[in-house]
């Protein structure tokens, strides 16, 4: 589940996620470890290019990923929705070491720029590419419940 949402986000998250349009897509992006900002600073960003544009760096060498089997799952018994989808893998992934993988929204991937890319949610991750495969389970990226 995400470790934090983006405040451009918060609320259009399950929307944007189940969107039928042709040239859109939710893209996975990884940040490098070296220069990467706080959960505080990094969700104020509204725009990928924003983000990229601070501390942060996107680490190009394994590259975006666009996310398959999007579901979104609404669960009145616990009032909630999730947003799941599949696993996420980087074939012979080399590069700097990362610490985070944010999931963008992309209105579209026809020809679209960092500035229309909509940042959703951040994962905390810690890795260092070795030349091997590497797989990000994905389980409910993000869950949104009523609050009291």
């Amino acid at each position: 589940m995400a470790n934090i949402v983006f405040n451009a986000a918060l609320g259009k998250i399950a929307h944007l996620a189940s969107l039928p349009a042709t040239n859109d897509a939710l893209i996975a992006v990884p940040i490098e470890t070296s220069g990467i900002v706080s959960d505080a600073t990094m969700r104020d960003y509204d725009t990928l290019a924003d983000l990229l544009a601070g501390a942060s760096n996107e680490q190009t060498t394994m590259g975006r990923k666009t996310l398959a089997s999007v579901t979104v799952t609404v669960d009145d018994t616990n009032d909630r929705v999730a947003v799941d989808c599949a696993d996420i893998t980087w074939t012979a992934a080399t590069g700097n070491a990362i610490s985070a993988l944010v999931i963008c929204y992309d209105p579209d991937t026809t020809g679209g720029t960092d500035s229309d890319l909509v940042p959703l949610t951040k994962h905390d991750v810690s890795l260092t590419p070795d030349g091997s495969d590497i797989t990000i389970t994905v389980a409910d990226f993000f869950r949104a419940t009523p609050s009291a």
